[in-house]
């Protein structure tokens, strides 16, 4: 066989009509690679190598041995090979060694042959070699079960663009178990990210001991949940939420990362995002005086002062940090520190102009450059979010940009390291798709394509600036994910489109290739209980009613072939290609699902369609009115168990059918719930607008659009029925035979808020 380079196939081809073995010159039965990222380079040779029960792993040198019995442990036990590694050099089977004799791209740069002899893998470091050995994990994976593997003959270059490649998780909002950060540290070594940028403190927790401040965990990792959440049903008393690392945990899980070459980088936040170190001892906060751990998501404007008491405290947490995670960086957070405690405070203005520092940036400035001295005397880098540009920042601090790539070019433009991790493209508590079935968060979207099309280095770098972008990095701020399933949602699959975006080179870089590979992960994923989204691998139903039937519309999020049935029945590789709208009477059962390489990717998705049914729409179903800051939102009880989701702008209440189907409509029916408003907004305070009630507890209020005539006025109770709901029938006046119809609660949202849970069209 002619030797030839694999690249990502091009993207002209329809995934439907394309199948990845189609792309795969090689005898019958022989593995078509499915990798993630994708290798640097990877060349087809002629022949192949067959691993069964026979096959020996070799290991040359100490090293090589831990590489090779961690590669016997990550290879899944359906593969059939004998697991304990031989010392030595041996010819044959799969083989790994460090190689001292040939000049290295960078410490995690490998190298695989693959002949009819064997599997070479090697490297020229510990971690290089063990990404060899991710790689050809990934490679015995790439097929179906079966208890032989026919590898084909390649060679492979492998070398990551980037040497950051993080994933960063919150821990403070909502806490998870060290098992769980495990489960995610083999998810990550499994994709070749290498720093986990642990968020430890916030304004909702405290999570590690620091010596002689006990409180921090004893007061400041417990807060009371708002509403029926923060209530024990049996006893009617408050239920904590708390949670905290131990010393011996954190040591655990910096083992447990280091094994898998990953840095842990601790973040605790300062000057802002307090709340919780406040709580547990006043001193450190501006007026003194007693808070709560707070049970509201948003920005606080409780800060840590700048007194010299306070700065000895944050150097022994500094201090204590320094002991506990042994990596090169410390987090110091600096985002989202609102200034108006300092301002008003005669002790903080006191404080600015005994240090002779310009203001409230500067005596934040001042904060962190002290706190970068103590660091660096530890031998640790300060890393902080863009905000701590807005002073003068020590030369060696690095910058993580989040709001936009804005901050990254201006710091790496004043010579400072960067990590790009914009909002907008990489927090991943922002939804990735307009599915229904989506858990809380962001309904602003975060695709699959566009954490994938993320470029980390802005053109408007030259050569020398560009050096200084040390990698990119996605976030997952926990404020909606109250279980770590919600956390694995949120992640996967789009930290594989991270990985990629991290590791590869951009050149090699190619979204239809990426989504031929995708699949082959969502068994590995299986295999290591993850609860990867199923939302993106399944269809979503729009419909509306037309001519006395229904017109369905599908859509698959990420293009790959839908087939559906009518008949009930489960659709199948043979059942029909879903091209455009269908028009069926009524009633009708819609199935769908989608299908790559004739498999089913996800969940069958079924919906039966009635005359009454579409008169009916959730409120995930409705748009919102202004799209000011919309959230997806869970009710606040029960305590533990499944709780109702609502989509609603927190700044406008106010949602809106889109060409209601009014005609002949008597009445509309609205189920609501009500939860507490827990949002603290700060300087966004203004943005924050309802329309005043007219009756003692609000009124409901219908219009033919958003700003059209008034239909209908119904006014609220005080309290809604002991589910937590309520059902307001609304009789419509003058109604038109279509239109948008606009859905609004009047009155203040605080301290509780009116949300829409169900609207139901009534006909005469």
């Amino acid at each position: 066989m002619k030797p030839r380079i694999v690249v990502p196939l091009v993207a002209a081809f329809c995934l439907g009509l394309f199948s990845a073995s189609d792309a795969w010159a090689g005898d019958a039965g022989i593995v078509v690679p499915k990798l993630l990222p994708q290798p640097a380079q990877m060349v087809e040779k002629s022949g192949s190598f067959v691993v069964d029960g026979n096959t020996r792993i070799h290991a040359d040198g100490a090293v090589a041995q831990t590489v090779a019995a961690q590669f016997a442990v990550m290879l899944p036990t359906s593969v059939s090979l004998q697991r304990k590694p031989v010392a030595g050099k041996t010819q044959g089977g799969i083989a790994f060694a460090i190689d001292t004799m040939q000049a290295w791209q960078s410490p995690e740069a490998y190298v695989i042959d693959i002949d009819a002899n064997g599997v070479r893998v090697r490297a020229g470091d510990e971690k290089g070699l063990y990404y060899g050995a991710v790689t050809l994990t990934q490679l015995l994976t790439s097929g179906d079960a079966a208890a032989s593997v026919r590898l084909p003959a390649l060679h492979i270059e492998d070398a990551p663009r980037f040497g950051w490649r993080g994933v960063m998780l919150d821990s403070a909002r909502h806490f998870q178990s060290v098992d769980d950060i495990k489960r995610l540290l083999d998810a990550m070594a499994q994709l070749k990210l290498d720093v986990f940028h642990w968020h430890l403190t916030d304004d909702q927790g405290w999570r590690f001991p620091v010596p002689g401040w006990p409180k921090l965990t004893t007061v400041g990792s417990c807060r009371i949940p708002s509403g029926d959440g923060g209530i024990d049903a049996a006893t009617g008393k408050p239920a904590p939420y708390c949670g905290f690392y131990s010393e011996a945990q954190i040591r655990d899980v910096v083992a447990y990362a280091a094994a898998r070459h990953i840095m842990i980088v601790p973040e605790v936040d300062i000057p802002g995002h307090a709340t919780a170190a406040i709580a547990a001892y006043p001193q450190l906060g501006v007026s003194g005086q007693p808070v709560a751990v707070s049970s509201e998501w948003g920005v606080n404007v409780n800060l840590f002062n700048a007194d010299e008491a306070t700065m000895r405290f944050l150097e022994d947490v500094m201090g204590q940090v320094a002991k506990l995670f042994p990596g090169g960086y410390v987090h110091i957070g600096g985002d989202e520190a609102v200034k108006d405690q300092w301002k008003v405070s005669a002790k903080m203005q006191a404080r600015i102009r005994e240090l002779g520092v310009n203001g409230e940036e500067g005596l934040q400035a001042w904060m962190i450059a002290r706190l970068e001295r103590y660091l660096s005397a530890h031998g640790k880098r300060v890393i902080g979010w863009d905000e701590i540009l807005a002073g003068k920042l020590p030369p060696s601090a690095t910058v993580m940009s989040w709001r936009g790539a804005e901050g990254g070019i201006d710091a790496a433009k004043q010579g400072h390291d960067v990590v790009m991790a914009p909002a907008g493209d990489l927090y991943l508590d922002y939804l990735q798709t307009d599915s229904a079935d989506e858990p809380p968060g962001r309904p602003s979207l975060v695709t699959l394509k566009q954490v994938y099309d993320f470029e980390p280095v802005p053109k408007v770098l030259d050569a020398q600036q560009a050096t200084h972008i040390l990698g990119v990095q996605a976030n997952v701020w926990t404020e909606h994910m109250r279980t770590v399933a919600r956390v694995q949602h949120a992640l996967f699959p789009r930290i594989a489109a991270l990985a990629e975006v991290a590791w590869s080179p951009k050149s090699e870089r190619d979204y239809v290739g990426f989504l031929q590979r995708l699949p082959a992960m969502l068994p590995r994923w299986r295999a290591q209980g993850i609860a990867y989204a199923a939302t993106p691998f399944q269809p979503t139903v729009a419909s509306e009613l037309q001519h006395g039937g229904v017109q369905a519309t599908l859509r698959e999020q990420l293009g790959y072939t839908l087939r559906y049935t009518t008949d009930g029945s489960v659709p199948t590789a043979a059942s029909p290609m879903y091209y455009t709208t269908l028009g069926l009477p009524l009633p009708a059962t819609l199935s769908a699902q989608a299908f790559f390489d004739g498999k089913p990717l996800g969940a069958v998705v079924t919906r039966t369609f009635t005359a009454a049914s579409l008169l009916s729409r959730s409120d995930e179903e409705l748009a919102t009115c202004s799209r000011k800051l919309v959230l997806r939102l869970e009710d606040d009880g029960p305590r533990t168990g499944d709780r109702a989701i609502f989509n609603v702008d927190i700044f406008d209440p106010c949602w809106v059918w889109k060409r209601a189907p009014l005609a002949g409509i008597a009445e509309v029916q609205v189920r609501a719930g009500r939860i507490p408003y827990f949002f603290q907004l700060a300087h966004d305070e203004p943005s924050r607008v309802f329309k005043p009630a007219q009756t003692a507890h609000g009124e409901l209020e219908l219009r033919a659009g958003c700003d059209g005539q008034v239909l209908a006025t119904v006014p609220l109770p005080a309290q809604p029925d002991a589910d937590g709901f309520i059902t307001l029938h609304a009789p419509l006046q003058n109604a038109p035979a279509g239109g948008d119809l606009c859905i609004r609660f009047t009155g203040d949202t605080r301290p509780t808020m009116w949300v829409l849970d169900r609207v139901t069209l009534m006909p005469r």
